[in-house]
């Protein structure tokens, strides 16, 4: 990961006024996370493919989320919301979160390696609140997807992160360029480069090293965000998350009744053995996630409920 910071200092009175910002960024992480599911919950009905009958249309189970800290008895948590087995997600998670303490000393090595916090070991507070999606479809050509955004504090300096990135086990290039498209308009509103940096942001990151291949069709990834004005950087946030909506939804929807072979269902599970192998070994979320006691069902929630290594 390379280290391209944005993050700019502050001083403690800026950091302690936050609380409003805070509740905003949370709040808007919970209104997304409802348009979504519901978004999701509409495709789940409009599925009708002789394939999937007898299987019945998925609806969301949600269960609250702890994070285990041993210095404070509440450590926040969160809420994750689930489909599995369904007629078009075979496994859909879509978390939400707001967690905050002290930072342990493996998280504060992870993070001190990325930036410079000075402030991290006088003061290991933190605060962090985020949605986070990943969804495994149960049609070979209907594309797993991917998106978070999440805001995080410490005394040393606040900032937002996230992206979404499109995996496709078989790709086209409509969509393809379609998914592409809606990203680089929104974040062209924002600054004619911002697309191209972003882009090259994902396609480093969501790259298998010892694969020597990308995870999926990229798309666009951004961490350390703080320009210094608060309000310009969480409008880009909001609308990051907005753009998954529209970028992803009409894909799903021309292919989830689209009919498949046996061998292309094969090739979807050998294809979802690299998203295990990039989760399990390189995304940064997952091992920060752990290291600072969040729930591991809600951390693994993007690992998809099968797959093979033929």
């Amino acid at each position: 990961m390379r280290g391209n910071l944005e993050i700019q200092s502050h001083d403690m009175g800026s950091l302690n006024s936050m609380e409003p910002e805070k509740a905003q960024a949370s709040d808007w992480f919970l209104e997304l996370r409802d348009k979504i599911c519901g978004e999701f919950e509409y495709l789940e009905s409009a599925c009708n493919l002789p394939q999937v009958d007898g299987i019945p249309f998925g609806r969301f189970e949600r269960i609250p989320t702890k994070r285990a800290s041993d210095d404070v008895q509440d450590a926040g948590g969160g809420e994750m919301s689930t489909i599995r087995g369904g007629r078009v997600f075979e496994k859909v998670g879509v978390n939400v979160s707001t967690v905050y303490g002290r930072l342990g000393d493996s998280a504060k090595r992870l993070l001190s390696s990325r930036k410079s916090l000075p402030d991290l070991e006088q003061d290991p507070r933190f605060w962090a609140s985020g949605i986070s999606l990943v969804a495994h479809m149960r049609n070979p050509h209907a594309p797993a997807v991917h998106m978070n955004s999440r805001m995080f504090w410490t005394p040393g300096g606040s900032w937002f992160g996230g992206g979404t990135d499109l995996n496709p086990c078989l790709a086209y290039a409509d969509d393809v360029n379609h998914f592409h498209a809606v990203l680089k308009n929104r974040c062209d509103r924002f600054g004619q480069d911002r697309y191209e940096k972003y882009k090259k942001w994902a396609d480093e990151y969501f790259f298998i090293r010892h694969r020597n291949r990308a995870r999926g069709a990229g798309g666009i990834f951004f961490d350390d965000l703080n320009s210094g004005d608060w309000e310009t950087d969480f409008e880009f946030v909001r609308q990051v998350g907005l753009a998954f909506v529209e970028a992803y939804l009409p894909i799903a929807k021309r292919r989830i009744n689209q009919t498949w072979t046996a061998e292309e269902r094969d090739a979807l599970l050998a294809h979802r053995g690299l998203y295990v192998e990039f989760n399990l070994i390189y995304d940064r979320g997952t091992k920060f996630g752990l290291e600072t006691g969040h729930d591991p069902d809600a951390v693994l929630m993007s690992l998809p409920p099968v797959a093979a290594w033929p």
